[in-house]
Protein backbone atom coordinates (compact mmCIF):
# COMPACT_ATOMS: atom_id res chain seq x y z
CA UNK A 1 0.00 0.00 0.00
CA UNK A 2 1.17 3.51 -0.50
CA UNK A 3 0.06 6.37 1.64
CA UNK A 4 -0.19 9.68 0.56
CA UNK A 5 -0.20 12.79 3.10
CA UNK A 6 -2.18 15.96 2.73
CA UNK A 7 -1.93 17.91 5.44
CA UNK A 8 -3.37 21.24 3.35
CA UNK A 9 -6.03 19.13 1.58
CA UNK A 10 -8.17 21.53 -0.62
CA UNK A 11 -11.22 21.75 -2.78
CA UNK A 12 -9.86 22.54 -6.13
CA UNK A 13 -12.11 24.55 -8.51
CA UNK A 14 -10.45 24.81 -12.26
CA UNK A 15 -12.44 27.46 -14.40
CA UNK A 16 -11.39 27.35 -18.18
CA UNK A 17 -11.47 30.19 -19.77
CA UNK A 18 -10.53 31.08 -23.66
CA UNK A 19 -7.99 33.67 -22.84
CA UNK A 20 -7.17 35.39 -19.53
CA UNK A 21 -6.80 38.66 -19.70
CA UNK A 22 -6.34 41.25 -16.57
CA UNK A 23 -8.79 44.15 -15.67
CA UNK A 24 -11.49 42.39 -17.79
CA UNK A 25 -14.57 40.11 -17.08
CA UNK A 26 -14.11 36.42 -18.46
CA UNK A 27 -17.51 34.27 -19.46
CA UNK A 28 -16.02 30.33 -17.36
CA UNK A 29 -17.94 27.95 -19.57
CA UNK A 30 -16.16 24.33 -17.91
CA UNK A 31 -15.75 24.40 -14.64
CA UNK A 32 -14.70 21.74 -12.27
CA UNK A 33 -14.57 21.60 -8.46
CA UNK A 34 -13.11 18.22 -6.34
CA UNK A 35 -10.90 17.21 -3.78
CA UNK A 36 -7.53 18.31 -4.01
CA UNK A 37 -4.00 19.21 -2.79
CA UNK A 38 -0.72 17.58 -3.70
CA UNK A 39 -1.24 14.11 -1.95
CA UNK A 40 -4.69 13.52 -3.08
CA UNK A 41 -4.04 13.92 -6.67
CA UNK A 42 -0.69 11.59 -6.26
CA UNK A 43 -3.42 9.31 -4.68
CA UNK A 44 -5.85 9.79 -7.64
CA UNK A 45 -3.12 8.81 -10.62
CA UNK A 46 -1.74 5.68 -8.32
CA UNK A 47 -5.95 4.81 -8.45
CA UNK A 48 -5.82 5.22 -11.95
CA UNK A 49 -2.99 3.27 -12.07
CA UNK A 50 -4.41 -0.18 -9.95
CA UNK A 51 -2.24 0.93 -7.30
CA UNK A 52 -3.74 0.84 -4.07
CA UNK A 53 -3.55 4.34 -2.45
CA UNK A 54 -4.66 5.36 0.70
CA UNK A 55 -5.01 9.14 1.38
CA UNK A 56 -4.51 11.16 4.93
CA UNK A 57 -4.16 14.39 5.96
CA UNK A 58 -5.95 17.06 7.87
CA UNK A 59 -9.22 18.59 7.04
CA UNK A 60 -12.73 20.30 8.40
CA UNK A 61 -15.79 22.29 8.13
CA UNK A 62 -17.83 22.78 5.37
CA UNK A 63 -15.34 22.50 2.92
CA UNK A 64 -14.07 19.62 4.29
CA UNK A 65 -17.24 17.71 4.15
CA UNK A 66 -17.45 18.41 0.61
CA UNK A 67 -13.78 17.41 0.33
CA UNK A 68 -14.50 13.92 1.63
CA UNK A 69 -17.99 13.56 -0.25
CA UNK A 70 -15.98 13.49 -3.43
CA UNK A 71 -13.01 11.21 -2.29
CA UNK A 72 -15.79 8.83 -1.39
CA UNK A 73 -17.52 9.48 -4.80
CA UNK A 74 -14.22 9.29 -6.96
CA UNK A 75 -13.81 5.67 -5.26
CA UNK A 76 -10.51 6.52 -3.39
CA UNK A 77 -9.73 5.18 0.38
CA UNK A 78 -9.09 8.19 3.06
CA UNK A 79 -8.66 8.22 6.68
CA UNK A 80 -8.32 11.67 6.42
CA UNK A 81 -8.40 13.14 10.18
CA UNK A 82 -11.17 16.23 11.29
CA UNK A 83 -9.70 19.49 12.57
CA UNK A 84 -12.33 22.50 13.67
CA UNK A 85 -10.88 24.97 11.11
CA UNK A 86 -12.65 25.30 7.73
CA UNK A 87 -10.45 23.41 4.85
CA UNK A 88 -9.33 25.68 1.93
CA UNK A 89 -10.17 25.94 -1.63
CA UNK A 90 -8.22 26.39 -4.32
CA UNK A 91 -8.69 28.00 -7.59
CA UNK A 92 -6.84 27.39 -11.17
CA UNK A 93 -8.43 29.77 -14.07
CA UNK A 94 -6.80 27.80 -17.34
CA UNK A 95 -6.71 29.17 -20.35
CA UNK A 96 -8.10 27.55 -23.13
CA UNK A 97 -5.91 29.21 -26.32
CA UNK A 98 -2.09 28.93 -24.73
CA UNK A 99 -3.28 26.30 -21.58
CA UNK A 100 -1.57 28.48 -19.46
CA UNK A 101 -2.54 28.03 -15.66
CA UNK A 102 -3.19 30.73 -13.13
CA UNK A 103 -3.08 29.31 -9.87
CA UNK A 104 -4.49 31.54 -6.68
CA UNK A 105 -3.89 29.07 -3.46
CA UNK A 106 -5.01 29.97 0.15
CA UNK A 107 -3.20 29.28 3.08
CA UNK A 108 -5.49 26.63 4.82
CA UNK A 109 -6.96 26.67 8.38
CA UNK A 110 -4.62 27.13 11.48
CA UNK A 111 -4.21 23.92 12.97
CA UNK A 112 -4.23 23.40 16.76
CA UNK A 113 -1.74 20.99 19.09
CA UNK A 114 -4.28 18.68 19.92
CA UNK A 115 -5.14 18.05 16.36
CA UNK A 116 -1.58 17.66 15.23
CA UNK A 117 -1.33 15.23 17.69
CA UNK A 118 -4.57 13.30 16.67
CA UNK A 119 -3.31 13.11 13.26
CA UNK A 120 0.36 11.67 14.53
CA UNK A 121 -1.61 9.22 16.43
CA UNK A 122 -3.65 8.16 13.14
CA UNK A 123 -0.84 8.10 10.97
CA UNK A 124 1.44 5.93 13.27
CA UNK A 125 -1.25 3.04 12.97
CA UNK A 126 -1.25 3.76 8.83
CA UNK A 127 2.51 3.86 8.14
CA UNK A 128 3.06 0.45 9.51
CA UNK A 129 1.09 -0.89 6.52
CA UNK A 130 2.65 1.06 3.65
CA UNK A 131 5.20 -0.02 1.45
CA UNK A 132 5.64 3.92 0.39
CA UNK A 133 4.31 7.52 1.87
CA UNK A 134 4.55 10.19 0.11
CA UNK A 135 4.59 13.20 1.70
CA UNK A 136 3.26 16.63 -0.90
CA UNK A 137 2.32 20.41 -0.07
CA UNK A 138 2.40 23.03 2.03
CA UNK A 139 1.95 22.96 5.93
CA UNK A 140 -0.97 24.59 7.16
CA UNK A 141 -0.99 27.85 10.18
CA UNK A 142 -0.32 26.36 13.02
CA UNK A 143 2.23 22.90 12.23
CA UNK A 144 5.61 23.16 13.25
CA UNK A 145 8.29 23.48 10.83
CA UNK A 146 9.81 20.38 11.39
CA UNK A 147 6.26 18.30 11.19
CA UNK A 148 8.02 16.63 7.98
CA UNK A 149 10.86 15.79 9.62
CA UNK A 150 8.52 13.84 12.32
CA UNK A 151 6.42 12.45 9.78
CA UNK A 152 9.94 10.77 7.33
CA UNK A 153 11.41 9.59 10.73
CA UNK A 154 8.60 8.14 11.92
CA UNK A 155 7.85 6.65 8.73
CA UNK A 156 11.70 5.31 8.34
CA UNK A 157 11.03 3.66 11.84
CA UNK A 158 7.97 1.52 10.46
CA UNK A 159 10.21 0.34 7.55
CA UNK A 160 8.55 2.68 4.53
CA UNK A 161 9.98 4.73 1.96
CA UNK A 162 9.34 8.17 1.65
CA UNK A 163 9.17 10.28 -0.85
CA UNK A 164 8.71 14.46 0.22
CA UNK A 165 7.01 16.61 -2.48
CA UNK A 166 7.64 19.51 -0.99
CA UNK A 167 9.48 23.95 -0.69
CA UNK A 168 10.85 26.19 1.36
CA UNK A 169 11.36 25.96 5.18
CA UNK A 170 9.37 22.46 5.06
CA UNK A 171 12.15 20.81 2.86
CA UNK A 172 15.01 22.32 4.26
CA UNK A 173 13.69 21.51 7.71
CA UNK A 174 12.99 17.61 6.64
CA UNK A 175 16.65 16.74 4.81
CA UNK A 176 17.61 15.99 8.32
CA UNK A 177 15.65 12.86 8.34
CA UNK A 178 17.02 11.80 5.18
CA UNK A 179 13.98 11.18 2.73
CA UNK A 180 14.23 8.48 0.41
CA UNK A 181 13.28 11.18 -2.41
CA UNK A 182 12.36 14.49 -2.74
CA UNK A 183 11.06 16.26 -5.91
CA UNK A 184 11.51 19.78 -6.03
CA UNK A 185 10.85 21.67 -8.95
CA UNK A 186 13.63 24.03 -10.69
CA UNK A 187 12.60 27.05 -8.95
CA UNK A 188 12.12 25.32 -5.52
CA UNK A 189 15.42 23.82 -5.90
CA UNK A 190 17.11 27.32 -6.72
CA UNK A 191 15.44 28.92 -3.62
CA UNK A 192 16.87 26.35 -1.09
CA UNK A 193 20.44 25.69 -1.99
CA UNK A 194 20.62 29.23 -3.84
CA UNK A 195 22.24 27.45 -6.70
CA UNK A 196 20.79 27.91 -10.41
CA UNK A 197 22.45 25.06 -11.62
CA UNK A 198 20.37 21.86 -11.24
CA UNK A 199 23.18 19.18 -11.19
CA UNK A 200 24.84 21.37 -8.30
CA UNK A 201 21.51 22.24 -6.00
CA UNK A 202 20.63 18.57 -6.39
CA UNK A 203 24.45 17.42 -5.25
CA UNK A 204 23.46 19.58 -2.05
CA UNK A 205 20.66 18.41 -0.88
CA UNK A 206 21.89 15.14 -0.90
CA UNK A 207 24.40 16.64 0.88
CA UNK A 208 21.91 17.41 3.26
CA UNK A 209 20.23 14.31 3.66
CA UNK A 210 18.16 12.89 0.62
CA UNK A 211 19.12 9.81 -0.16
CA UNK A 212 17.65 10.70 -4.31
CA UNK A 213 16.80 13.63 -5.71
CA UNK A 214 14.78 13.67 -8.74
CA UNK A 215 14.32 17.70 -10.06
CA UNK A 216 11.39 18.14 -12.38
CA UNK A 217 12.32 21.09 -14.80
CA UNK A 218 9.07 21.35 -17.03
CA UNK A 219 8.72 20.59 -20.27
CA UNK A 220 12.35 19.78 -20.10
CA UNK A 221 11.83 16.28 -18.28
CA UNK A 222 13.39 15.42 -14.88
CA UNK A 223 17.06 15.11 -13.25
CA UNK A 224 17.91 12.66 -10.63
CA UNK A 225 21.06 12.41 -8.54
CA UNK A 226 20.41 9.13 -6.81
CA UNK A 227 23.29 6.50 -5.01
CA UNK A 228 23.10 4.66 -7.87
CA UNK A 229 23.90 7.77 -10.77
CA UNK A 230 22.82 10.46 -11.88
CA UNK A 231 20.02 10.49 -14.72
CA UNK A 232 18.44 12.94 -16.96
CA UNK A 233 15.16 12.02 -18.51
CA UNK A 234 13.44 14.15 -21.05
CA UNK A 235 9.57 13.96 -22.73
CA UNK A 236 10.15 12.98 -26.68
CA UNK A 237 7.44 15.65 -27.45
CA UNK A 238 5.75 18.93 -25.88
CA UNK A 239 2.35 18.85 -25.40
CA UNK A 240 -0.28 21.57 -24.49
CA UNK A 241 -2.78 22.37 -21.63
CA UNK A 242 -2.89 22.57 -18.07
CA UNK A 243 1.06 21.85 -16.34
CA UNK A 244 -0.75 21.85 -12.83
CA UNK A 245 -0.88 18.41 -12.18
CA UNK A 246 2.22 16.80 -14.07
CA UNK A 247 4.26 16.72 -10.87
CA UNK A 248 1.96 14.96 -8.48
CA UNK A 249 1.71 12.89 -11.78
CA UNK A 250 5.67 12.14 -11.65
CA UNK A 251 5.55 11.43 -8.01
CA UNK A 252 2.70 9.08 -8.58
CA UNK A 253 4.99 7.34 -11.10
CA UNK A 254 8.08 7.74 -8.51
CA UNK A 255 6.09 5.77 -5.67
CA UNK A 256 4.73 3.69 -7.97
CA UNK A 257 7.94 2.64 -9.25
CA UNK A 258 9.80 2.71 -5.50
CA UNK A 259 7.12 0.10 -3.81
CA UNK A 260 7.89 -2.58 -7.44
CA UNK A 261 11.75 -1.88 -6.44
CA UNK A 262 12.29 -0.90 -9.82
CA UNK A 263 15.47 0.93 -11.12
CA UNK A 264 15.74 3.76 -11.37
CA UNK A 265 15.85 4.86 -15.68
CA UNK A 266 12.34 2.82 -15.37
CA UNK A 267 11.39 4.60 -12.74
CA UNK A 268 11.96 7.84 -14.14
CA UNK A 269 10.63 6.85 -17.88
CA UNK A 270 7.72 5.91 -15.74
CA UNK A 271 7.80 9.59 -13.72
CA UNK A 272 8.30 11.52 -17.59
CA UNK A 273 5.35 9.72 -19.21
CA UNK A 274 3.17 9.92 -16.97
CA UNK A 275 3.82 14.00 -15.93
CA UNK A 276 3.44 14.62 -19.93
CA UNK A 277 0.07 12.60 -20.63
CA UNK A 278 -1.00 14.80 -17.31
CA UNK A 279 -0.49 18.53 -18.59
CA UNK A 280 -3.54 17.58 -21.45
CA UNK A 281 -5.71 16.23 -18.84
CA UNK A 282 -8.33 19.33 -17.63
CA UNK A 283 -7.40 19.04 -13.50
CA UNK A 284 -4.96 17.72 -11.39
CA UNK A 285 -4.80 13.78 -10.37
CA UNK A 286 -5.92 12.78 -14.11
CA UNK A 287 -3.94 11.85 -17.20
CA UNK A 288 -4.85 11.36 -20.47
CA UNK A 289 -4.31 7.09 -21.18
CA UNK A 290 -3.34 6.87 -24.73
CA UNK A 291 -0.58 9.18 -24.37
CA UNK A 292 0.91 7.70 -21.37
CA UNK A 293 1.15 4.36 -22.94
CA UNK A 294 2.42 6.07 -26.49
CA UNK A 295 5.24 7.77 -24.31
CA UNK A 296 6.18 5.13 -22.10
CA UNK A 297 8.45 3.23 -24.66
CA UNK A 298 9.43 6.79 -26.07
CA UNK A 299 11.17 8.54 -22.96
CA UNK A 300 15.15 9.05 -23.53
CA UNK A 301 17.06 8.05 -20.41
CA UNK A 302 20.60 9.07 -20.35
CA UNK A 303 23.09 8.69 -17.28
CA UNK A 304 25.03 12.11 -17.51
CA UNK A 305 27.49 11.13 -14.62
CA UNK A 306 28.64 8.42 -12.16
CA UNK A 307 26.95 8.22 -9.20
CA UNK A 308 27.79 11.02 -5.95
CA UNK A 309 27.93 9.75 -2.90
CA UNK A 310 27.93 11.22 0.71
Amino acid sequence: MILTVTLNAALDVTYVVDRLAPHTSHRVDTAYERAGGKGINVARVLSALGQPAVVTGLCGGPTGRLLRSELRSAGLSEELVPIAGDSRRTLTVVSRDDGDATVFNQAGPRVQPPEWAEFASRYAELVRKAAVVVLSGSLPPGLPSDAYAQLVSQADRAGARTILDTSGPALTSALSACPDVVKPNAVELAAVTGHSDIATAARELRALGASSVVASCGPDGLHAATEDGTWQASPPERLAGNPTGAGDACVAALAAGLAAGRPWPGILREAVALSAAAVPAPVAGDFCADIYRRLRTAVPVKEVHAAHTH
